[in-house]
Order: C-alpha cells, then sequence, then structure tokens
C-alpha cells in the first residue's frame, strides 16, 4: 500500500514542476534499531517516482562508512539533499505530516539554486568569517 495516496499524488507533482535542475536524495538507513528507517525509504522512493529531478541513493548507515563521514551524518534516518552541490542540508527522522511540505521546499530550494532569503539577510551573511551550524527543528504545534 502506498504512503502517498494518489489524491496526493498531483498536487506533488504540481509543487515539485518548478524543480530547474537534478537533486539527489541520499538516504541513510539500516534495517535493525532504526524504528522509521523502513517507511522513509518507502516514502523517498514514492516521492523520487514524481519528479523527474530527483533521484535516489541509499546507504547503510552501518556498512556505508565511508559515505557517513562524507556527508557527516551522525544519527538516522537521515535524508542529504544535494543539487549541484551539497549545501549540508540534513533532515533527520521521517519527513512525515507537517514536515512534508518543509522537504517538498528544501527540494524546490536546493534544485533552483535559491535559498528565498531576503536580500538584506544574504547581505548580512557574506560577511560571516567562520562556518556556522545551523539546526531548524520542524513540529506541529
Amino acid at each position: 500500500m502506498p504512503l502517498i495516496e494518489e489524491r496526493d499524488r498531483a498536487q506533488i507533482r504540481k509543487i515539485l514542476g518548478p524543480m530547474t535542475s537534478p537533486v539527489r536524495l541520499l538516504n541513510f538507513t539500516q534495517t535493525l534499531e532504526c524504528e522509521t528507517c523502513h517507511d522513509t525509504q518507502l516514502l523517498l522512493e514514492e516521492l523520487v517516482s514524481l519528479s523527474d529531478q530527483l533521484s535516489l541513493e541509499v546507504y547503510n548507515y552501518t556498512l556505508d562508512k565511508e559515505k557517513v563521514a562524507e556527508f557527516a551524518i551522525d544519527k538516522i534516518p537521515a535524508i542529504a539533499i544535494v543539487g549541484d552541490r551539497d549545501r549540508g542540508i540534513r533532515y533527520y527522522g521521517i519527513p512525515a505530516g507537517f514536515e512534508f511540505a518543509s522537504l517538498l521546499e528544501d527540494l524546490i530550494m536546493v534544485s533552483n539554486n535559491d535559498s528565498g532569503l531576503d536580500p538584506h539577510t544574504r547581505e548580512k551573511l557574506v560577511n560571516l568569517t567562520k562556518p556556522l551550524h545551523l539546526q531548524v527543528m520542524v513540529t506541529p504545534m
């Protein structure tokens, strides 16, 4: 049984329509001791089937240590969202419910190489002299 209902598939295709360049979803998973890993992979498989701009690569968190280190993955399930280059965008946990909309927005921003930030904010960020580790937590209220 699909995780994305048929009535939602057309809407998701429409939302992803403005994507201009390919985006790779790197799914870090394992079969043991990960309650949501299986469903996360199924959801991503269904999602990539809805746009020819999306592709999915699956890596085992325990076995694929080089990829885990390359993308600095420290928990699972994890999704690295990579466009023309890796900008460090990671999604931890299953992107279900309200979080799914955030994932779709991230895919569009990465594909179009546009963060959506206000020009004033962009000017401020140019002045950063050290790396910045930013985490955004998404949860319904």
